[in-house]
């Protein structure tokens, strides 16, 4: 005889549906949230709440972000779930104001979150890691982002600039030209260019593609099934992270970062040279905060190392990504790639030739390019943020309990037609100083706003804007067959990332303006 009834069939039965209904109850418990705090809160589904599409990768984490902020038009806020969890999406500009930098005392912390314990280099990086240590070491990095230091560093880059030279002579682009797959070359570049500037290594990327940090940087953003669980569990559901235990970087890179750093960091102590680099800087650090301590962070260790990695893994692949971006764009758009030479030939003409730190930081139209194609790319399409204390929002009657967090799309905001007509045209000029006066301040923001804003910002846009004028000035760029038009980003990017890669044809010209 069986526990229930007369029949062992009928009691598992019995069993399975009374557990899955006690795990609907359970699962959907909260999904009146915020409902009863009178914020329209888009449909759940039970189990995965909104989260579905991007959950099982059909989306991208920045696309699943901006469909919510579509749905929601002429709203300042509103509210959604990841499984069970309520989350809030503000796209109101003047909130987001509030969010990034009038309120950041409440605002100061990320919702994404690595393995304190098993993950220190993905914890401890000046990217992910909390208040109070973010502070502290934020504070203790940016010297060696100033404009003097930038000017070194960009003496450096013309080093790769020139290996990209010679590359590019090397393929023999003559004629008709050739079809190349532009973002990997262009993360060689970068890759080069963050290896020789922050660390001293001349790693060799364009002339060695698969040579060991090239290989590293590849599978850090490798999107496999693995990868991108990793990067939704560690970006949209972090409370997870202890059980799941995902590495940042990949169990592989981590091990691999960890080596090929403290090879270079001892090598540097032992040799006494100095570069005025990141990591003469790393080393400078240990020797003055030794034995110091910042909520549990120390300038040593896997803390110390983490601040190379994320540097290594942040500076080549959002350079690169907007580098591809922008050529995908011009090749698209043959008339502003021709205005666009003709100010970098014309630019060219007055400094006899030579590339200089001034041309790459004052060209006005190239400036306006490359502020578009960080429009329509941005490199991370999303910001999060973790309400710290229980806060008012103001003028409204919504208090957002601590512990709530906050998602604001950026992809959404920078393709609203109220603040971008025509959202999906590339046109730089709405980036002139008269069209950017007269949009609502806190509607375009690629590298983040406040004082969470990228800390490697001038130094990502120097690469970048160096590397198009490199590729774009003996070159001519167009579309090919294999030219993936409409774009389709990659669904289980956490970056902005193609799908199908970024094949174009380049062909050699000398032609002035094109």
């Amino acid at each position: 005889m069986a526990l229930i009834t007369a029949y062992w069939p009928l009691d598992a039965i019995i069993v399975f549906t009374s557990l899955l209904v006690a795990a609907y109850m359970y699962m959907t418990r909260k999904f009146n949230y915020w409902k009863k705090r009178g914020v329209f809160e888009i449909t759940p589904t039970p189990f995965l709440g909104n989260f579905g599409d991007s959950f099982f990768m059909r989306t991208s984490s920045a696309e699943f972000i901006k469909s919510l902020y579509d749905q929601t038009k002429g709203l300042a806020y509103a509210g959604f779930y990841i499984f069970d969890k309520p989350y809030l999406l503000v796209r109101d500009p003047e909130l987001v104001k509030h969010v990034l930098v009038k309120d950041f005392n409440v605002f100061s912390d990320k919702h994404s979150r690595a393995d304190d314990k098993r993950d220190r280099l993905g914890y401890a990086n000046v990217f992910m890691m909390k208040n109070p240590a973010w502070k502290f070491v934020r504070g203790k990095l940016s010297p060696i982002f100033t404009s003097g230091k930038l000017k070194k560093m960009f003496d450096l880059m013309l080093v790769i600039a020139d290996d990209l030279e010679k590359h590019l002579e090397s393929l023999h682009l003559e004629g008709n030209g050739k079809i190349l797959e532009l973002k990997d070359l262009a993360a060689n570049v970068t890759t080069d260019m963050i290896s020789t500037t922050a660390f001293g290594l001349r790693v060799n990327s364009l002339a060695d593609p698969n040579n060991a940090f090239r290989a590293a940087g590849r599978k850090i953003f490798d999107y496999s099934l693995s990868r991108s669980f990793n990067f939704l569990t560690i970006f949209f559901f972090p409370q997870f992270v202890d059980y799941i235990h995902p590495k940042f970087f990949g169990a592989e890179v981590t091990r691999f970062l960890r080596s090929a750093f403290w090879d270079v960091i001892n090598h540097r102590t032992e040799s006494g040279e100095k570069r005025n680099d990141l990591i003469d800087l790393l080393i400078e650090l240990r020797e003055k905060h030794k034995g110091e301590e910042v909520d549990g962070f120390k300038f040593e260790g896997d803390d110390l190392l983490s601040q190379a990695a994320v540097f290594f893994s942040g500076g080549f692949e959002t350079s690169s990504t907007t580098t591809a971006f922008t050529l995908y764009e011009l090749a698209l758009n043959p008339e502003i790639q021709k205005t666009l030479r003709k100010e970098i030939h014309e630019a060219l003409e007055k400094t006899e030739g030579k590339i200089t730190y001034e041309m790459v930081t004052t060209l006005p139209y190239l400036d306006m390019v490359i502020s578009e194609t960080l429009r329509k790319y941005p490199p991370l399409g999303f910001l999060d943020r973790l309400a710290g204390a229980d806060y008012k929002v103001p003028n409204s009657d919504l208090v957002i309990e601590k512990g709530t967090p906050i998602y604001i799309s950026m992809i959404g905001m920078h393709y609203d037609p109220e603040y971008f007509p025509e959202p999906e045209k590339y046109d730089p000029l709405r980036f002139s100083d008269e069209v950017k006066r007269s949009r609502p301040s806190f509607t375009y923001f690629p590298f983040g706003e406040g004082p969470h804003i990228c800390i490697g910002m001038r130094l990502g846009l120097i690469q970048s804007k160096l590397a198009v004028i490199q590729f774009l000035k003996d070159h001519e760029f167009s579309v090919c067959e294999k030219t993936p038009i409409p774009m389709v980003l990659d669904p289980k990017g956490l970056t902005t990332t193609s799908k199908e890669g970024i094949y174009l044809n380049v062909r050699t010209t000398t032609t002035v303006g094109g």
